[in-house]
């Protein structure tokens, strides 16, 4: 497998598997924990790596999801708590759930030492959510802690690109996202408001959007060379599967 297709046959994995601690019941009791909301939890919980910036920075890194709902999140989030504190709280939920999701699996010791190093190779330009998150230190913990912590990394890696790409597309960020796979409900869940724009002419930019996304993210591949990429495709779509079972 060239490094390209490696980065397509793993994003459907990484996306899911890097965002399925949040999830979790026991993740979403920290936002009590915490004093604040679940949806302050998650925004701040993802950009809170960024540090004590405005809302609109943040609405900026996470592009996909409406500023207003940004703003709300953010806001409500930082009359309570540092940011940087939900970071460390929901990079320890991360950890939690890998140590017991995915640390009692075959094969997690070689799935954390793969992912690791792809992104050790991840090029970070024009990703700052993806910098910053790859700039806190992961506490010393199980294979299946560092292989979470990793999918979160490389889940913020192709959401970076993907937002580049779509830029690069010429379409919005409001358009990628109705464009995709849910749509109009994908739309509302990000908390953008209708009236939305057709979609009918967006789908061939999209895909393109997606080709330029696995492009830009292939050099974290590349130094895995084309044993070790397939073996990581194979064993992402192993662990999905068996996470997915009841």
């Amino acid at each position: 497998m060239t490094p390209e297709q490696v980065a397509a046959g793993c994003k459907p994995a990484v996306l899911e598997l890097g965002d399925a601690f949040t999830r979790c019941p026991v993740t979403l009791r920290q936002a009590r924990l915490l004093g604040i909301s679940g949806w302050a939890f998650y925004i701040a919980g993802r950009a809170g790596a960024l540090g004590d910036v405005r809302a609109e920075t943040v609405a900026a890194a996470l592009g996909f999801i409406a500023p207003d709902a940004v703003a709300d999140g953010w806001d409500a989030a930082v009359r309570t708590v540092r940011p940087t504190q939900v970071a460390a709280a929901t990079l320890l939920e991360c950890c939690r759930w890998g140590d017991e999701n995915v640390d009692p699996l075959p094969d997690a010791g070689r799935l954390a030492e793969l992912l690791e190093r792809a992104v050790e190779a991840a090029d970070a330009t024009g990703m700052p959510l993806f910098a910053a998150w790859r700039a806190m230190p992961v506490p010393e913990r199980s294979a299946g802690a560092r292989a979470a912590a990793s999918l979160r990394l490389l889940r913020e890696h192709f959401a970076g690109a993907y937002l580049l790409a779509v830029r690069a597309a010429g379409m919005t960020p409001l358009e990628a996202v109705l464009a995709g796979p849910e749509g109009e409900a994908g739309a509302v869940a990000a908390g953008w408001s209708p009236p939305y724009p057709p979609v009918g002419p967006l789908v061939r930019r999209r895909l393109w959007a997606e080709a330029v996304t696995d492009r830009l993210t292939a050099p974290a591949f590349t130094a895995l060379g084309r044993a070790d990429g397939t073996e990581l495709v194979d064993l992402l779509a192993t662990v999905r599967a068996r996470l997915r079972r009841p």
